[in-house]
């Protein structure tokens, strides 16, 4: 049973670091905004929009409500990765990088009120996102190939 634990704290490190790099390009981003903001880089430009919902701004204004969403998923999702049964890797893998983006958004959402989105599409209109955002979805994009996979 430990061994099992040790191996899933790997699925932690992961989000961790996804955390890590979501934090620190909003940091960046936040400080030099001035200077990067509307720079093309290939497909896509980098913006600078405070989010004060959740996706496409939804729920704009609920910030308790969104923080405490935002934490109970965390604690679901960290429960899930330790202590979860006959779960498989690529399960383990959607679930670090929803934590991930969850976690992520959550903790702009706590300490500042808002969440800080920068990633602009050019070739679509698309609303502006993060790295958790990304994050997120690439943990669904999972889950998803997951139950596919499943079904044949």
């Amino acid at each position: 049973m430990l061994n099992i634990k040790k191996n899933r704290f790997y699925y932690i490190l992961l989000s961790i670091f996804v955390i890590l790099c979501d934090q620190l390009t909003k940091y960046i981003i936040k400080i030099n905004h001035t200077s990067l903001i509307k720079n093309d880089l290939l497909f896509l430009s980098i913006d600078y929009v405070k989010n004060y919902g959740a996706a496409f701004n939804i729920l704009s204004g609920s910030r308790i409500f969104l923080s405490t969403i935002s934490m109970t998923i965390t604690l679901l999702l960290i429960y899930f990765i330790l202590y979860k049964k006959n779960l498989t890797k690529l399960d383990l893998f959607s679930y670090s990088f929803i934590l991930a983006g969850t976690l992520g958004n959550g903790i702009d959402r706590i300490t500042k009120g808002y969440v800080i989105d920068f990633i602009n599409l050019n070739f679509i209109d698309f609303p502006v996102f993060n790295i958790a955002d990304i994050s997120i979805n690439i943990g669904f994009i999972f889950i998803i190939y997951g139950l596919i996979k499943n079904k044949r």
